[in-house]
């Protein structure tokens, strides 16, 4: 599996200066991971909500194999709202990790917002008629160029 070090120096404070390794997860470990802090719709199995925070800090930590001596950062850490890591520090974990678990772009979106928020599937770019609810045939992309102008 891929390990990525990563070497700081002060600028998130002197308790975090040193070598941090992260090496890749296994799919399972992450998926695991995902349904831990994942709420599922009991009938038709559509995400409810979806607990971000927990699954990049459980992701992080599950990836981090060896930290300065004085072992700072810990998962309870990584999860506190009041005691926790800096923002550029939690940032710069998360893209290591994220680039070392191959945790796309798409996937990060998808696994922040609710899925009544937000479609899960890409809309196509073909041409395509459908017939409008005042009986006329308009063409997909002129309705969904109206539905984005419209909330816009």
């Amino acid at each position: 599996m891929r390990t990525e070090v990563l070497e700081l120096d002060e600028r998130f404070g002197k308790d975090y200066v040193g070598a941090y390794v992260f090496q890749e997860i296994s799919w399972a470990k992450r998926s695991r991971i995902i349904q831990k802090h994942t709420k599922y719709h009991p009938i038709s199995g559509q995400i409810v909500s979806s607990d971000y925070i927990a699954i990049q800090a459980e992701t992080i930590w599950a990836s981090l194999r060896e930290q300065p001596p004085r072992k700072f950062i810990t998962l309870e850490k990584l999860l506190s709202e009041d005691e926790g890591i800096p923002i550029g520090l939690g940032e710069l974990f998360s893209q290591i990790v994220n680039r070392l678990n191959a945790l796309s772009l798409n996937e990060t979106a998808f696994l922040s917002e609710p899925s009544e928020n937000k479609s899960q599937t890409q809309s196509s770019q073909t041409s395509a008629s459908v017939k409008s609810s005042g009986g006329h045939l308009s063409s997909l992309q002129d309705s969904q160029q109206k539905q984005s102008s419209n909330s816009s």
